[in-house]
Parts: C-alpha cells; structure tokens; sequence
C-alpha cells in the first residue's frame, strides 16, 4: 500500500519496488543515436529556419494548416472520438482489472501526490490563459447563433469545457495505459515504441522503434512549446501589470530563459523531489486563487453557474463530439479552438502519457482510466466554470472594453478579470507565481520524458542522465524562442496542428497493439476458470496425503519465524521443484530449478523454469516474503515481531497466497495445478491470431534490470 504522505512506497519485499530498482539508474544509460541526433538536428534546423527567415516560415506554416483544415477537419473529430470510446471501453471491460505492473504491484505514490502529477503534468499555465479568453470569446463570437444571448453565454463556458475535458484526457489516458503496461507488465522499454510490440515484435528496438520515438519526440517538443510560449506571453503581461516591465520580444526571451533554468533544476532533481513538489504546490495554490475570485464575485450565483455548466456539458458532449459544422463551416474558429485543442492534445499525448505510466505503476487499467479522466477535469472543470462565468459576468454588465480585451488580448483577460475584485497586488501577484510554477512544471517533465526518450534505460523507473534532461530543456527554449519571433502564439498553435496529424495515425496503432495484448489476459482467465477446481481441491489435499481440517485450520493460523521457513525451504520447497524437474526432463520437457538470494536476506527464491520451444515458457517460483505478525496472531507477539511467508509467483506476477506449511506433495500439486493452467493458456492463445503478440519473459530477479533483449526472446 503506498504511503500516506505521497512518497514511494518502502516496502522491499515487492522486487519490483522502486527502493531495489533505483541502484539500477547507476548503470550505463547509452544514447540512442537515431533519436537524439535525428530529433535534435530536426529542432535546431527548424528553430534556425525560423529565426532566419520568419515571413517564409510564417508563409509556409500558414499554407500547411489551411490545407490541413480543409482535408482533415473530419479526421481530427472522428479520432478523437475514437480515443474515448477506446479508452472507456477497456476501463469498463473485463481488462480493466489488468494491472500496471505485475498483479503483486502496489502503487508508488499517495492518492494526493498521484492526483496532483496528473493533472499539474497536463494542464499548464494555458488553463489561466483560455479559463477568461475562451468562455469570453464564445460569448462574443459563438461558432454557432448570436453572440452575447443566454444561450451564448451557456454555450460560452461549455465549449471551453469540451476543450478541455474528458476527450483530450483520454489521448494522455490511451498513451500512459499502453505504455505503463508493456513496460511494467512485459519489462519493455518505457518508451512509444514498445506499444507496438504486437504488431512488429522485435522490430521495435530497431529503426521502426527508432522512428517512433523520434515523432514522439517532436511531437512533444512543439506541444510544449506551445505551452511555453502562451506562459511567457502572459507572465510578461503579468510583469507589466505589476512592475511596469513592457511587453515585447527581448521580455519573453529573458522570460523563456529564466524558465529554462527552473525548469532545468527540477528535472534534475528528479521526480520525487522536484516534479511531485511542484505539482502538489500548484494545486494548492490554483485553489487559493479560484477560492478568492469565487468568494468575491458571490458563491451563490457561481455555485449555480457551475451546476448548470456540468449539466449542459453533459447533455451536450454527444453532440458536440462530432460537431464539425459541415453545413457552415466557421472555418477560422475551427483552426482557433477545436481542431487545434485536438491536435495539442494529440501532441502531448506522448509526453504526458509516458509521464503518466512513469507514475502509475500498480494501479489497474481501470483505476487509472477512471483517475485520469474524472480527477483533473473535476478541477479544470471549477477553475473554468468560476473564472469562465465570472468574466461573463463582468461583460453581461456592460464592461465591453473588458470583453474585446480578453477575446482580442488573452494574456491581459486574466488579469484584466483579477483587477475588477479588491486586493488585486495580492491575486495578481499569487496568480503570476502559480502561472510560473505550472510553466516550469511543464517544462520539467517534457524535459524529463523527452531525455528518457532518448536514451536506452535499464529499467522503467530509472531516468536519462542529468546533461541530457538540460538539453531538452535547453531545446525547448529555443524552439520556443523561434516560434515567437515567427508569429507568437498563432505560430505555435498553427506549428501544433501540423505536427499532431501524423502522430494521431501513431495512436490507432497503439490502439491495435494494446488490444491484441489484452485478448491474450483473457485467455490467462480463461485458463485460469478451466483449471481452477482441480487447483482449490489441491490446495486443501493431496493424493495420498491424510490432510484434515484441523491440519488446515493449524496452517492457517500458523505465523512460521525464520528457522520454520528455513525448514520449508530445506525439506519441502527445494526437493519438490527438483522432483518435478526430473520428472519433467525423462518426459523430455527442458526444466531447471535455480535459486536467487535477495540482498539482505537469508532465504533463497527457489524458481522452476520449463522450456516449451517456441511458445512462452512456464515459470514457478516460490518466495519467502518478511511480514509484520499481526494483532490477531493466536502466540505472544514481540514489539518487532516477524514471520514469513511463502509466495508463489508466475511470469505475470505475485498470486497473492502463501504455500507456507504445505507438504512435499501438496506443493507438487500446486506447480502442476498452475502447469496445467498455462498450458491451457497456451491452448487459447494458440487458437487466434495474438499468438506471439507479447514478448516472452520472466519475472526479475529484485534489483535486476530488464533488459530489451530479455524483452524480446527469439520465437
């Protein structure tokens, strides 16, 4: 169980637990070249390009979005939709029970540290940016009906929502579950081309991986940039509404520069130290500044503004999903808002998802689907609704200047919104800092993830070298640079929705690849049912064993020390394996029996490995695993003390029972009971076409590394 203050969970006797796999991030951690060349050189020959020639860069840029838009306005809707249905479908399935990991995995963060990450990885200084311009720019200029009418107005905030709401969500939720379980579940890379193991096998770790990763790369640079560039933008405005610093280019270079280096010492610092405190300090501070506005403008009418907000966007999704107003087209707000909020999302998705997975491992297919896309839009949600129907509010009044200011000038609508309460140097100020601290927050983690990208890691949860998480930094920066002296935000935006096109073609395929994965857990379950009655009935007793209920209920109430487990070891669990694995190999079935000590203990793990050819192999290990004697343990009980237990594990993970007190033929029983199970297993995998879909694997030893080529055996 993860702990309660947020930090990751201690306990060593999972070996996947990050406390024995974070000595593993001292090893080597080797570039891979074709990424990092390739992708830097594309950014630094863009960035180049468009500081030495902008009006040709601006030209260029315009003419691709305007073909875009015309071609694949449709595309970009029905994609989206896709995604969600996906996404939803496979939370509320029978998959959705999957875990992120191993079945034995338990969570690494607190339900607060978690849910802070999520949603301040996602969400940047962009959702100040749009909470006052877009319900404003609605309300002004509907896509659709008369401008400043009720009706415009209900229109106003739940378009923004729909902007920001569950469908961008679950891109970032589609990405973090196909990645998060083949790199936890299967010991893949954590990286984009893992998620299409089932669909080009091996191929992954060489030049089609390489390509992947690369577009996940640029697409993650230019989604960033994005960010940044609205965060400098308005943080400059910022500066001058307090301190009288103009706005203009050499600012916001100055601006994007001082982020860099921010952002460049959290992402050094790591996730734990840096990116979680950050992330937790801006959803407490983004509360302070929604409260304060929330307060002054009157709770009541808000309160109202906000029911009626959920249930338009409610009532309102279906059709708004596939709206693409193909009779009269508003073709310019299309670029502005929906087609270029899908293609950011679509551009983030690589970063946030794999930041994302990075974060999530333990959770299930469901519990992740379910945070992802209700946690952080339940906050979104309210910060848009309060700031969103304040600022309508404020026009509905006759405060037009306000209106064309905001809809005309974002950066200065949000402070133009803070200037109408009392006590604006106290909400300006606080709204600057929280407006810095969700820049860096992005920038750290885009620099992060775009590093790991990078770089061949030995395990999922070990980070890309430090000089290299600078660099991102450094890179994003300078795109960012180059995008505003080419046009500002509009260039960025526009720069977007070129980029998310050919990735979006990326994420069907993960689509397929992460279905074909789930079909084969199906068929674990099924196995599973086929041979559970043989199982239970063993568990109980054995051939030829006398077995009462009393013997079973002294085993069950029995907490054995070490000398008990020792003896277990010794007189059953050893000879056991080994009888079977003689008895196996005069049947000529491959089978070996090794033993493995974790650091600082004195027990063996005592594992049976049976080769089946081609197919995946069949593994039994039995594990001893330290636990804290309980209140209700019938014997007298020390202040520290301890017993042990004996835990069966399989390649797919910890099965959550304890074989301890077993006999010789009991245990036997038990292996032939989980052999016959994955033969079965075997049986209906082989009847479809997901046979070999996943890499065949073993769980690890603690501490030990996966490595790519342990994650893709011959077959």
């Amino acid at each position: 169980m993860a702990t309660s203050d947020g930090n990751r969970n201690p306990d060593r006797n999972s070996p996947d637990s990050p406390s024995e796999l974070d000595t593993v991030g001292e090893r080597e951690r080797p570039l891979k070249s074709r990424v990092f060349f390739g992708a830097a050189l594309l950014i630094i020959a863009l960035s180049a390009w468009a500081i030495i020639t902008p009006t040709g860069t601006s030209n260029v840029i315009g003419s691709a979005v305007a073909w875009i838009s015309a071609g694949f306005g449709w595309y970009y809707f029905l994609a989206a939709t896709l995604y969600l249905g996906f996404v939803l479908f496979v939370a509320v399935s029978r998959y959705g029970k999957v875990k992120l990991g191993p079945q034995h995995a338990t969570p690494d963060y607190g339900v607060f540290s978690w849910a802070a990450m999520l949603f301040a990885a996602g969400i940047g200084i962009d959702l100040m940016f749009f909470s006052v311009s877009g319900p404003v720019s609605h309300y002004l200029a509907p896509p659709e009906g008369s401008g400043q009418t009720v009706e415009a107005a209900r229109q106003a905030v739940v378009w923004t929502l729909f902007h920001y709401g569950i469908t961008g969500w679950a891109m970032y939720a589609l990405m973090g579950m196909a990645l998060g379980y083949f790199a936890f579940r299967y010991r893949l890379p954590l990286a984009i081309r893992s998620a299409l193991y089932p669909i080009i096998g091996k191929r992954i770790h060489g030049r089609y991986g390489d390509v992947v990763d690369l577009a996940a790369i640029l697409g993650t640079i230019f989604g960033i940039s994005v960010s940044l560039g609205i965060g400098v933008v308005q943080l400059n405005y910022g500066l001058r509404f307090m301190f009288g610093i103009p706005e203009g280019v050499a600012a916001q270079l100055a601006l994007v520069v001082l982020a860099v280096l921010m952002a460049t010492a959290s992402a050094v610092s790591g996730v734990d130290r840096g990116i979680r405190r950050l992330s937790q300090l801006n959803i407490l501070l983004a509360a302070v500044l929604m409260v304060y506005v929330l307060v002054l403008e009157g709770p009541v009418q808000l309160l109202n503004a906000l029911v009626l907000n959920i249930g338009d966007y409610v009532s309102r999704f279906p059709s708004m999903t596939l709206n693409t107003f193909a009779y009269d087209r508003p073709v310019e707000w299309l670029n502005d808002w929906t087609l270029f909020f899908w293609a950011w999302w679509i551009a983030w998705a690589p970063f946030v998802g794999l930041f994302l997975a990075r974060i999530s491992r333990g959770r299930t297919l469901r519990e992740f689907v379910a945070a992802t896309l209700v946690v952080p839009f339940l906050f979104t949600l309210t910060f848009i609704s309060v700031f969103g129907n304040s600022a309508i509010s404020i026009v509905r009044q006759g405060n037009v200047q306000f209106g064309d200011t905001a809809m005309n000038a974002p950066q200065e609508g949000f402070y133009g919104l803070l200037a109408q309460y009392p006590g604006v140097t106290f909400s300006a100020g606080l709204a600057t800092f929280v407006g810095l601290l969700l820049y860096v927050t992005s920038a750290d983690s885009g620099a992060l993830v775009m590093a790991n990208l990078s770089s061949r890691l030995p395990t999922p949860v070990t980070d890309a070298r430090p000089w290299l998480r600078i660099f991102w930094a450094v890179a994003t920066g300078l795109l960012t640079m180059a995008m505003l002296i080419v046009g500002g935000v509009d260039a960025l935006t526009s720069a977007t929705i070129i980029m998310g096109l050919p990735f979006s073609v990326v994420m069907f395929l993960i689509i397929w690849g992460l279905y074909r994965a789930l079909r084969v857990e199906r068929y674990r379950e099924e196995a599973l049912r086929t041979t559970l009655s043989s199982s239970l009935s063993v568990r109980t007793t054995a051939p030829g064993v006398p077995a009462t209920w009393r013997h079973r209920l002294a085993r069950t109430l029995s907490f054995p020390g070490r000398r008990a487990a020792t003896r277990f070891v010794d007189e059953v669990c050893r000879p056991a394996l080994h009888e079977v694995a003689r008895e196996l190999e005069n049947r000529g079935v491959q089978a070996t029996v090794s033993e493995d000590t974790e650091p600082g203990s004195t027990l063996p793990d005592v594992t049976l490995r049976v080769e089946l050819g081609t197919e995946q192999h069949f593994g039994y290990r039995v594990r001893p695993v330290e636990r804290p004697t309980p209140a209700f343990a019938m014997r007298s009980v020390a202040e520290h003390d301890r017993y042990y237990r004996m835990e069966v594990h399989l390649p797919e993970g910890g099965q959550d029972y304890n074989v301890m007190g077993y006999t010789r033929d009991q245990l036997i029983g038990d292996v032939l009971d989980q052999y016959e199970r994955h033969l079965e297993f075997l049986r209906l995998h082989r009847r479809t076409d997901t046979r070999h879909v996943l890499p065949d694997h073993a769980p690890p030893s603690p501490g030990e590394p996966p490595s790519e080529e342990e994650g893709d055996a011959p077959r």
